[in-house]
């Protein structure tokens, strides 16, 4: 993993980050690059997936066995809290109101974390409709 960590360190200078901070964290599969720069800020949810891709690919090429989890500026983190604070807020509202609530369009990885947040909730379940970008969560009370 240190040869990698190596190589993950000079893509990202390469790409203009001499500064950056890379974070591994091999229990947990997880990744972190800390890059202060306001362009990458703003463009993280379209640089985050390609740039895990890449990762990933060097991990790989050097023998690890599994796929990494890439997070930018906590940017994922703090996504991953956000997506489970909506499935418990509609959670509670199909709850109270005994009918299906819809989520926004998410992407897979999304979609699971609602699926998992909503499977502690006894009384609910979930389901996945819609095709490709419109690919949404529905969050059914089980009476209903």
């Amino acid at each position: 993993m240190e040869n990698s960590s190596e190589k993950i360190k000079t893509l990202i200078n390469l790409m203009g980050f001499p500064e950056a901070e890379v974070l591994i964290d091999k229990e947990h599969r997880r990744i972190s690059l800390l890059i202060e720069d306001e362009l990458v800020n703003k463009k993280i949810p379209w640089l985050l997936p390609p740039l895990e891709l890449l990762i990933n690919l060097i991990i790989k090429k050097e023998g690890e066995p599994f796929n990494f989890s890439l997070d930018l500026n906590y940017y994922r983190k703090e996504r991953e809290r956000l997506i489970v604070e909506l499935a418990r807020a509609a959670a509670h509202k199909a709850m109270l109101t005994k009918q299906a609530v819809e989520l926004p369009p998410m992407n897979a990885y999304e979609r699971r974390l609602v699926h998992l947040e909503i499977a502690t909730h006894p009384s609910l379940k979930t389901e996945s409709l819609g095709q490709g970008k419109e690919r949404h969560v529905v969050i059914k009370h089980l009476e209903e």
